[in-house]
């Protein structure tokens, strides 16, 4: 007999099929990476494929079509993907750290097998042009070569032990399930960040991604599973939940998680901080940026003008690093200015799998209704709208791009540089620069300083002095300083993150691996005698 869900299914595939057309530019993604195309997609993994909750649309952001219908969790199918992925968590631990990491060497090679299919999937679905969709899956690559050798390295260490005969160790060990709740901008890396060292380190890992890029997450779960389960290691060991808030809040609220990686909002972040801090969970949180970029006059404005275009205006403003705030040295503010200005002049809109397009869309309409939201904020407190402004009419956008998401990337020069307004304050997700000007290097930091958030910082010079302050105690805040190079754009091989409201959690590079276990302090006494530490006695003399 079949079920009355089992035919809803069929009933409901069968009118998408009906009534549904995809394009030859996005069927043909979708088919190279096993995204079935005339069916719904099943948006749950655990070791086998499902979904009988509700139904998530993917939708194309630079043409509007619906690229796929995706079967999300329902609260059962939930819940038994955590007991299972807990489960596989007590199989992996017991894998050799080593061996582990021959897994994810695999999983690795079979990213890069798939890397350019991958990335146009995500300027697909995402809307980022296709060098970003490509390197974003590189960085997913990256990652795993780092995760491979850390394998082998992930120590702990020997403590000298005050008392005779006796050592100290410092051991690191699985931590348990780790959750990754990653967000629409980077819906490939992000999880691979987390996975890498998550698996190397011995833990199972559930994967909760934006509703907005399902697919992405569906293509690369596949590929993480094959691996798996060619190494005769169960599904769950990287499990996959799609689903909407309620999902997010049930997985974050699991006493069966040990550790919930969140990216996103900083309000969300909050929320999402204080539950699992509720149920001493341990939490890392990448929250928002409102990154500045700060050009001396002494810079090389040829090096510092384009690096600055790309922060502010790449990926469509959509990076947690993209350039929010510029702040230029009062004797060179012109020639910068103008300078900008001819850069962003010459940005189109366009398809972001054409190699020669460099500016995609927006990935929401909700999106370029914030971006509006934002300039006409500025434009109500007296900012001066040097370009952009606007969204880009039907008469720019000539065929299949007509349903895209797409505003014009815009600089601003507020009435004032005081950092406590609003609009220097509050980070706006979309390709809008605010301009500021200043006289020396010290008003410079106070204004990169003077925001909540602390992710990126860029200072453009070439005064060694200027350097040592910038990097130094009395300089930026932020968790990323750079020096002569842009806001955005990281390599793995360092930790990635912010301080302040962004979060301060670390990811990637660096020491980022020793969140993802567990530490004990282990005495060791291998002497006849057993003496207290600190010289404390505590004998009975009868």
């Amino acid at each position: 007999m079949i079920s009355r869900s089992a035919l809803a299914r069929v009933s409901r595939n069968a009118a998408a099929r009906s009534t549904r057309s995809l394009s030859t530019r996005a069927s043909t993604i979708l088919s190279a990476v096993d995204i079935p195309t005339n069916e719904e997609v099943p948006g749950v993994y655990d070791g086998t494929w499902g979904g009988t909750g509700d139904i998530l649309e993917s939708v194309c952001p630079t043409t509007g079509e619906v690229l796929a219908r995706v079967q999300s969790a329902s609260p059962q199918e939930l819940q038994s993907a955590l007991e299972k992925t807990r489960e596989a968590y007590e199989i992996i631990r017991a894998v050799p750290a080593p061996k582990r990491g021959q897994i994810v060497r695999q999983i690795r090679e079979a990213l890069a097998a798939k890397r350019d299919e991958l990335g146009a999937l995500v300027s697909l679905e995402m809307g980022k042009i296709r060098s970003e969709g490509v390197g974003e899956v590189q960085e997913f690559i990256d990652i795993a070569d780092s995760a491979v050798g850390l394998s082998r390295m992930m120590n702990g260490r020997l403590v000298a032990s005050e008392r005779p005969g006796h050592s100290i160790l410092e051991v690191p060990n699985p931590l348990g399930v780790v959750a990754v709740l990653s967000a629409f901008n980077f819906p490939v890396a992000v999880y691979g960040w987390n996975l890498a060292l998550s698996l190397a380190a011995g833990n199972a890992t559930v994967w909760k991604p934006s509703p907005s890029t399902p697919l992405c997450s569906v293509a690369v779960t596949k590929i993480v599973a094959g691996v798996l389960e060619k190494n005769g290691l169960p599904g769950a060991v990287a499990s996959l939940i799609i689903g909407g808030r309620s999902v997010g809040e049930a997985i974050v609220e699991s006493e069966g998680v040990d550790m919930v990686s969140f990216t996103g909002s900083e309000h969300v972040g909050r929320q999402v901080g204080k539950v699992v801090q509720s149920r001493f969970g341990k939490v890392l949180l990448e929250l928002g940026g409102n990154n500045a970029v700060i050009i001396m006059a002494d810079a090389d404005l040829h090096l510092a003008v384009p690096s600055t275009f790309f922060g502010a205006a790449g990926t469509a403003g959509q990076r947690c690093t993209t350039t929010r705030r510029l702040y230029v040295q009062r004797s060179i503010a012109p020639e910068v200015i103008s300078r900008l200005q001819r850069l962003y002049a010459s940005l189109k809109p366009g398809d972001p799998l054409d190699s020669a397009t460099l500016l995609g869309p927006m990935h929401t309409r909700a999106a370029v209704g914030i971006y509006s939201s934002a300039v006409d904020k500025l434009r109500s407190e007296g900012a001066e709208i040097l370009c952009g402004g606007a969204v880009y009419g039907q008469d720019a956008l000539m065929g299949h791009l007509a349903g895209g998401n797409f505003v014009k990337p815009t600089i601003a020069i507020p009435k004032s540089v005081d950092v406590k307004a609003d609009i220097w304050q509050k980070e706006t997700f979309a390709p809008i620069l605010s301009v500021g000007v200043f006289d020396d290097l010290e008003e410079a930091i106070a204004l990169n300083n003077g925001v909540p958030q602390g992710l990126s910082s860029s200072l453009w010079t070439r005064d060694v002095r200027n350097v040592g302050k910038w990097i130094g105690p009395a300089g930026s805040d932020c968790g990323i300083v750079n020096v002569n190079v842009g806001t955005s754009g990281a390599e793995v091989g360092a930790a990635f993150g912010g301080n302040k409201t962004t979060g301060w959690g670390r990811e990637c590079g660096g020491d980022a691996w020793k969140q993802y276990v567990r530490w004990s302090a282990a005495t060791i006494n291998f002497s006849d005698e057993a003496p207290l530490a600190q010289g404390v006695s505590f004998s009975s003399s009868s």
